[in-house]
């Protein structure tokens, strides 16, 4: 470790994602571990970090004092739950400390939590830290400003069978973004179920169909489709190390700015 390493926390250690980081940051070179921390109540509590995540043991103990994880890090790579990201927040702009997150599933109270932090802070937030994921959002975008509403849009995604929510973050994302090629709100257009007799399709909605099962990453697809043809863009994860990489990527970039509420495209130079 020398002055110049960009020192990470995360939390969740003990969850598949938290070992994923764990294992990401120990492997780069550009980073060094600070803390990593779990529930109080955990039963890895006071276990080296190394160990959990199937590595040697690292010297880092896992605690469950969230704000000595900030107080230590430079960057903390947040994919928790939106409950804990929200105090995460607080201690990110008391400790000026940079934050990454890859959780998902907040609301517009949420929403105005990050806004507010992020006059304060450098916070890099986006439904999928994945660099070809995001880089998947900006083909949709250009692809929906290009074909227009003759195409129809559905969003197919597939997750694991442990996941809670649905669709998933990064759908969303792909809709937001087809949404915004066509200049449209999602809100407004989007199609949220489908059951029953539901009718002819309208013109200009976007679609969306989730599936589960399996110990499936993540599959998602974007599929324009008219009469007479059909694109379809898609990408497959077959591990969170994809994620894991873009965060760690987001960090480091995050650290050359000033206090905002930043994206992945921002990150690659997508804008």
């Amino acid at each position: 470790m020398t002055a110049e390493d960009l020192k990470i926390g995360i939390p969740g250690a003990a969850g598949r994602m938290g070992k994923t980081l764990i294992n990401a940051v120990v492997s780069s070179s550009t980073v060094d571990l600070a803390a990593v921390t779990e529930k109080s109540n955990h039963e890895c509590i006071g276990l080296d970090a190394g160990s959990l995540a199937g590595l040697s043991p690292l010297g880092i103990k896992v605690i469950s004092d969230a704000n000595k994880m900030f107080e230590l890090s430079d960057a903390v790579l947040d994919f928790t739950l939106p409950e804990v990201t929200e105090k995460h927040l607080e201690l990110a702009v008391k400790h000026q400390t940079i934050l990454i997150v890859g959780t998902t599933g907040f609301d517009s109270n949420s929403n105005r939590l990050f806004e507010k932090a992020s006059q304060q802070i450098a916070i890099v937030r986006a439904p999928n830290m994945s660099l070809s994921v995001n880089l998947l959002m900006s083909l949709t975008e250009k692809a929906s400003k290009i074909l227009g509403e003759d195409y129809d849009i559905e969003i197919l995604e597939m997750h694991h069978r442990y996941k809670i929510d649905a669709p998933s973050g990064t759908a969303l994302g792909l809709g937001d973004a087809a949404a915004k090629g066509r200049n449209v709100s999602l809100e407004d257009v989007r199609l949220k179920a489908r059951e029953g007799i539901t009718g002819a399709r309208e013109l200009g909605k976007i679609g969306f169909s989730v599936l589960r099962g399996g110990d499936v990453v993540g599959d998602h697809s974007v599929i324009f489709a008219a009469d007479g043809e059909r694109l379809e863009l898609t990408h497959k994860s077959s591990s969170r190390q994809t994620y894991a990489r873009g965060a760690i990527v987001a960090a480091s970039w995050a650290r050359k700015k000033g206090p905002g509420l930043y994206t992945m495209k921002d990150v690659l130079g997508l804008i």
